[in-house]
């Protein structure tokens, strides 16, 4: 009886194509392994920031409704951006000269 070697020239060529075979199934084509798992926490990372600006959407949209229907969010407005006061009252002005300090 002929014991045959372990690693022949044929069966090193063999393992070889099989391991080939394996990393081409795993890495090869259009898109590999690598690269789905990269499209994957790139989704992941697209979907959480759609869902910050869902958010900040909902946020706008209900501030325009306020400005749009509520008197007391448009009155408010109305005095921090315009200095727009309401009815009746007065507002008095102080005009000073040019070189005046105020507390001398």
């Amino acid at each position: 009886m002929t014991a045959s070697r372990p690693w022949s020239p044929g069966k090193i060529a063999a393992a070889l194509i099989g391991v080939a075979a394996v990393l081409f199934a795993v890495q090869g084509g259009e898109y590999s392994t690598t690269d789905l798992l990269r499209q994957r926490a790139r989704k992941k990372r697209i979907m959480a920031q759609i869902d910050s600006l869902r958010h900040t959407v909902d946020s706008l949209r209900q501030v325009k409704h306020a400005i749009l229907t509520d008197p007391a969010v448009q009155e408010r407005i109305a005095r921090e951006e315009f200095g727009m006061v309401r009815g009746d009252k007065e507002i008095l002005y102080r005009f000073a000269e040019p070189g005046d300090s105020v507390g001398k």
